[in-house]
Order: structure tokens, then C-alpha cells, then sequence
């Protein structure tokens, strides 16, 4: 198993820019990664950008962001408010935040939900970041949900104890909107990375998993 070791050399700092359709994707399906990165690395510099966050969603998503980056070099959350389930038919306006985000950022290592994800928003959010980020490394992460749409990822982020622990604990404190939903538990978010943690023997047992179609070592 090939592993990669992010020390950006000299004084850069190490840039991550996380995507997100919606208020919770990015701690559901990279946040022990996210809280690993950032107690390794304190410098961190996150873009966090969430597509459909209006009203009350917005500030569980400034929570969930604040709560996951820690103490790491965060900037302000980029909230937009594009209506949930309706992604695919604001094109011309989602390509513009993405062109700004372009512009104004350089990210090291970009995460992003799938291009193969069940659900429209998040497909439309993968096809863009590969569109519009075409010389960067994107992990694609995936989010459990009742479509079924689970697959066979081949990047793997094992866990240490404290941040899958972490991660289930501030999932529900961050979201508590979302708690009415049946699959919004904690044995969900448990359950599936001890399966990741399982294919890739991860030491705690715990490990998040990411799709990655092109990397250049």
C-alpha cells in the first residue's frame, strides 16, 4: 500500500479546499480526516465552500466547519445558498463560484463528493471540481445514504481513535436538524468507517475512504 505524506517543504503552508453541497458532506465524508490533518499539521490553511446552506442550515455549517478545522489556520467558511436538490439547474451560477474559487485559491489537495454519487447536487459538485481544478490532487469522498450508492474506493485515510471518536461527536453536535433522519446516527457514520478501517487494516479499526481518479507521484 503506497502512502502519501503531505510536508509541504520550505514555508509554504499546506492548503486543502473542501467542497460541499450541502451543510454536512464535508464532515460526513471527510471530517476525521479533516480533524487529523489539522492536529498534524497546525498551520492548515482550509477553503471551506458549502453550496446550499440558507437559513439555519448556515450556521450548523459555520459550526460544523469551526468545530472540525479546530485550531488550524480556517479561513471564514463560504456559505452560498442554492436551493437543495436544484444544483444541476443553477450551471452557469455554480461554474461561477468555481471560477472565482480558481482565481483566489491554490489548493494543495481538494475534497469533493463523487461524480458517481446517487445524488444530483453532489454529482454536478464532483464534475466541477475536476472541471475546473485540472492540475490538482481531488479525493472524491463518499456519503452513506438510502440510495445504496456505496462502491469500491482505492484511497484510504486510516484513523486514530481520538478522530473517528471526534468525528461521530461533532457530527451530531453540529447538525441537529438533520438527527430526525433515520440514517443521521452515529452507528451509520461508525458502521462505515469500520468497514473502511477493515479493508485497508487500519490500526484502530477506522479508516475514511476516497475515490481518486488521477495522481501524479
Amino acid at each position: 500500500m503506497m502512502r502519501l505524506n503531505f510536508n509541504p517543504s520550505g514555508d509554504k503552508k499546506l492548503e486543502i479546499l473542501c467542497l460541499g453541497a450541502h451543510s454536512d458532506d464535508i464532515e460526513i465524508g471527510c471530517g476525521g480526516t479533516v480533524l487529523q490533518l489539522a492536529a498534524a499539521h497546525p498551520g492548515l490553511q482550509f477553503h471551506w465552500v458549502v453550496f446550499s446552506a440558507m437559513g439555519a442550515r448556515g450556521q450548523e455549517a459555520r459550526c460544523g466547519a469551526s468545530l472540525f478545522t479546530g485550531h488550524a489556520a480556517s479561513t471564514v467558511p463560504v456559505l452560498k445558498e442554492f436551493r437543495d436538490g436544484f444544483l444541476p439547474f443553477a450551471g452557469p451560477e455554480v461554474k461561477e463560484v468555481f471560477e472565482e474559487l480558481k482565481r483566489t485559491t491554490s489548493p494543495d489537495l481538494i475534497f469533493t463528493t463523487s461524480r458517481r454519487d446517487a445524488h444530483q447536487d453532489h454529482r454536478m459538485l464532483g464534475e466541477m471540481a475536476w472541471n475546473t481544478f485540472r492540475d490538482h490532487l481531488i479525493l472524491e469522498y463518499e456519503i452513506p445514504k438510502y440510495d445504496g450508492d456505496l462502491g469500491q474506493p482505492s484511497v484510504f485515510v486510516p484513523l486514530e481513535a481520538e478522530q473517528y471518536r471526534k468525528k461521530v461527536e461533532f457530527l451530531m453536535k453540529a447538525f441537529p436538524s438533520q438527527q430526525a433522519k433515520r440514517w443521521f446516527q452515529p452507528e451509520t457514520f461508525l458502521g462505515l468507517m469500520r468497514l473502511r478501517g477493515m479493508e485497508c487494516n487500519a490500526p484502530s479499526g477506522y479508516a475514511e475512504a476516497f475515490y481518486c481518479r488521477k495522481l501524479v507521484l
